[in-house]
């Protein structure tokens, strides 16, 4: 019987073993708003919105073992603002937060909002997805999507981490460039997916892949041991952003990790100790991003 038992256990430790092995990389929440359309059969958008959901989640897009603490969060929200037969215009906003080390925190790591999203979709395709091939802006989009959050993640935990997700994005621009779709396009002054993946693989912009990784690594995963040192560290890499400032038209990886970060950037510096470089911050945050200007008033001298 004690034989007979150890047997089990063994098969049950190396199921759970395949199992944790297996583990896709996404905890996606995926949301189709067609408050804008207004034909009366709507299951054409809860159809896609779990066709989406079940693709996200459950394809393994990397070698990598991901345990199910280690899965990433993160949303695709989709809004339609047209339809006509099995064509879509739509945008798509994408939202990714991380841990932080010994918190219920999720710090967000990306907030990114593509007014460009146009697709066409029979309602009960299959979803598939070939590295090698574009298929359509649907699939295409959201892959795309998938690899940068992947790429964002990995390089909050680890300097340049996310290279070989972000290459598989800049793939799927590639790919998607045959399509003719603006989106994918190398248009001067758009910000667009093409600009995306460009600048942050670009060595012209290395400074926002440090950025990444030292505010959230050396910083906010910290802030439970060293809330002087976390403080300090948050502070000097969104000052350090003013290196990226007017390298670009639009500067839009400011953007990007502004519209993710800004209200974090605000809470952090509003109340509590100060560092004594708080009106350096204001100097920097009020240069980079005018436009937010009633925020960081808030942030605390």
């Amino acid at each position: 019987m004690l034989f007979k038992n150890k047997i089990a256990f063994l098969f049950l430790a190396v199921l759970t073993s395949l199992t944790i092995s297996a583990q896709e990389e996404l905890n996606a929440i995926v949301t189709i708003n067609s408050d804008k359309i207004q034909s009366t059969n709507k299951q054409v958008y809860s159809t896609l919105e779990k066709a989406l959901s079940e693709f996200i989640n459950q394809t393994k897009w990397t070698n990598r073992k991901f345990l199910p603490q280690e899965k990433v969060n993160c949303a695709f929200t989709i809004i339609v603002n047209e339809q006509n037969g099995n064509s879509f215009n739509a945008s798509l906003q994408v939202q990714a937060t991380r841990p932080v080390y010994k918190s219920s925190y999720e710090t967000p790591i990306l907030n990114i909002n593509d007014t460009n999203f146009n697709f066409t979709y029979n309602e009960f395709q299959p979803l598939n997805f070939n590295p090698n091939l574009y298929t359509s802006n649907l699939i295409s989009t959201i892959v795309f999507y998938v690899y940068v959050v992947l790429g964002v993640d990995a390089d909050t935990f680890a300097l340049k981490g996310g290279e070989a997700f972000l290459k598989q994005a800049e793939n799927v621009m590639l790919q998607g460039q045959q399509s003719g779709e603006e989106g994918w396009q190398n248009s001067i002054g758009k910000q667009n997916r093409f600009a995306l993946i460009d600048n942050l693989l670009s060595s012209k912009f290395a400074t926002i892949r440090s950025i990444y990784y030292n505010y959230h690594r050396k910083g906010f995963d910290v802030f439970y041991t060293d809330e002087d040192k976390a403080k300090n560290q948050i502070l000097n890499n969104v000052i350090a952003l003013d290196k990226l400032h007017n390298i670009t038209i639009g500067n839009y990886m400011i953007r990007i990790f502004l519209d993710a970060k800004a209200d974090e950037i605000v809470n952090v510096f509003s109340g509590g100790k100060t560092t004594g470089s708080e009106e350096k911050l204001r100097e920097v945050l009020e240069k980079i991003a005018p436009t937010q200007s009633d925020k960081w008033k808030r942030i605390k001298l």
